[in-house]
């Protein structure tokens, strides 16, 4: 049996989809923690999606993996604001960036952490999950 919250919790990868300012979609792939419901991803107050966030909240994502059986994913509508006030940012940014670094004192997580000036949570309001 697919077990969605803990595919969520051990994937690496969400492909996040912002709207621009002509309501065409921004499609990229980025670093995550799901935590109670919640997506959150570390980014830059000058990035395009974060960019795109600040004029329209509605996001859509999606987790998958697999190119041959099993293969199960999940996608989602929702909605996303920013996290602006800087101890919560580098909180939440520190708990993504130890998914994927041993540590934070490795160079690149340092660097990642000093660039990260927001964080978008990402509310999900209709989500569609698979599994073959």
């Amino acid at each position: 049996m697919f077990k969605k919250e803990k595919f969520l919790r051990e994937q690496r990868i969400l492909h996040l989809a912002t709207i621009d300012a002509r309501g065409r979609p921004h499609l990229v792939p980025v670093w995550y923690n799901y935590v109670g419901k919640k997506f959150y991803v570390g980014t830059n107050t000058k990035t395009v999606k974060a960019k795109n966030l600040q004029k329209n909240s509605d996001v859509c994502f999606c987790v998958d993996a697999g190119v041959r059986s099993p293969i199960h994913g999940v996608m989602a509508t929702g909605r996303a604001r920013l996290i602006l006030e800087k101890s919560q940012v580098k909180k939440i940014a520190c708990r993504i960036l130890l998914r994927y670094f041993t540590s934070l004192d490795e160079k690149w997580a340092k660097q990642l952490l000093d660039d990260t000036d927001c964080i978008i949570e990402i509310t999900p309001k209709k989500i569609t999950s698979w599994h073959y």
